[in-house]
């Protein structure tokens, strides 16, 4: 008799609690949106003229201290993350968008790396990329991940390092 309710039992349907408006629109589990806009050119002669990008972050997890951040970057600290993640890191780190060593050779009859279309495919391509590493589970731990996101200047003198939780 014992053995036949013990099977009614383990073939019984969980009982399944219907969802709630509040839970169908509650904040998703976890989140991280990074989105890079706003190019700025900053105009100078040769090699002082250069485009800056906003990196704009907005996340609940709890390895980021800061939730919402906006910091200005250029493709060279793009380049130093990469670099740094790549030194210190297990992860395998994807590619940037390219130099575009051609579109920077003088006498142009364009505008070259401060072209319109150009600066909108290299915002397009940082924008993958920063969001690729972000999301990587082990990115998400390095220190200069979280300068790059969220702190104002990148101090290249930092100690690289594994952020703790405290």
């Amino acid at each position: 008799m014992m053995a036949e309710d013990t099977t009614a039992d383990a073939t019984r349907r969980l009982n399944v609690k219907k969802q709630t408006l509040d839970d169908a629109y509650a904040a998703p589990a976890n989140f991280l949106e990074i989105d890079v806009v706003n190019p700025v050119t900053t105009m100078g002669v040769g090699k002082k003229r250069y485009t800056d990008y906003e990196v704009r972050m907005r996340t609940n997890l709890p390895v980021f201290k800061v939730k919402e951040s906006s910091v200005r970057r250029r493709y060279s600290d793009f380049e130093w993350l990469r670099n740094e993640l790549e030194r210190d890191s297990k992860i395998v780190v994807p590619p940037l968008p390219g130099k575009a060593l051609k579109r920077q050779l003088p006498f142009r009859s364009d505008d070259g790396i401060f072209e319109e279309e150009f600066i909108e495919d290299r915002r397009k391509g940082l924008e993958g990329f920063i969001n690729k590493i972000a999301g990587h589970p082990l990115a998400q731990n390095e220190r200069c991940l979280h300068m790059f996101l969220q702190e104002a200047t990148i101090d290249r003198n930092y100690v690289p390092g594994k952020i703790r939780n405290t």
